[in-house]
């Protein structure tokens, strides 16, 4: 594993049986749109940008659209992230969630895929989550708003939103010493 990553790194190419890989350098709003023009359909995204606080650009509805049309019709998108926000910009993709235990985390994360069969469903506190003002998505129409031009657009349609204050979900699902481990 670590030669084709590092022939990765090196050539921009790794093929192996089973795996064809290419790098791609440059802004992921962009690559993303000529990818998903291109007609690439992959089996299994592994999706792994910083959090959407800190990088809301890649947990756009727009982006993430992008990149489910990149995904096979059985194909599998995989993140770490549990947050309500990014959940339901999966939906607004298109796509079913379910959770997926991550390994060293608390939280689990997000599986996402074209159907939902074979999705272990979301539990009751995690679908509650969606009701809420966490669930409000980051948005950017163009794929090119700055990270703060995102965020604030969130914040300004969190504040507008007839959902359910997040601090009340919190109350009611998570003991006070976990409230501020929750995801986001």
């Amino acid at each position: 594993m670590q030669t084709c990553l590092r022939e990765l790194a090196a050539t921009g190419q790794a093929t192996r049986p089973g795996l064809d890989a290419t790098l791609l350098w440059g802004d992921a709003r962009q690559r993303i749109q000529a990818l998903a023009s291109s007609g690439v359909k992959a089996d299994v995204i592994f999706f792994d940008p910083f959090s959407p606080p800190r990088c809301p650009e890649l947990w756009t509805v727009e982006f993430i659209e992008q990149v489910a049309t990149c995904l096979h019709p059985q194909g599998r998108l995989v993140t770490y992230s549990s947050a309500a926000a990014v959940r339901v910009a999966f939906q607004l993709a298109g796509l079913s969630v379910g959770p997926v235990n991550a390994v060293g985390r608390r939280w689990p994360g997000t599986l996402a895929q074209v159907s939902s069969e074979g999705l272990m469903p979301l539990s009751v506190q995690e679908q509650e989550h969606l009701l809420t003002r966490a669930a409000v998505p980051y948005r950017d129409p163009t794929l090119s708003a700055s990270a703060e031009a995102i965020r604030q657009r969130r914040q300004q349609e969190q504040t507008a939103s007839n959902l359910v204050p997040t601090s009340r979900w919190r109350k009611r699902w998570l003991p006070p010493y976990e409230k501020k481990l929750s995801p986001r």
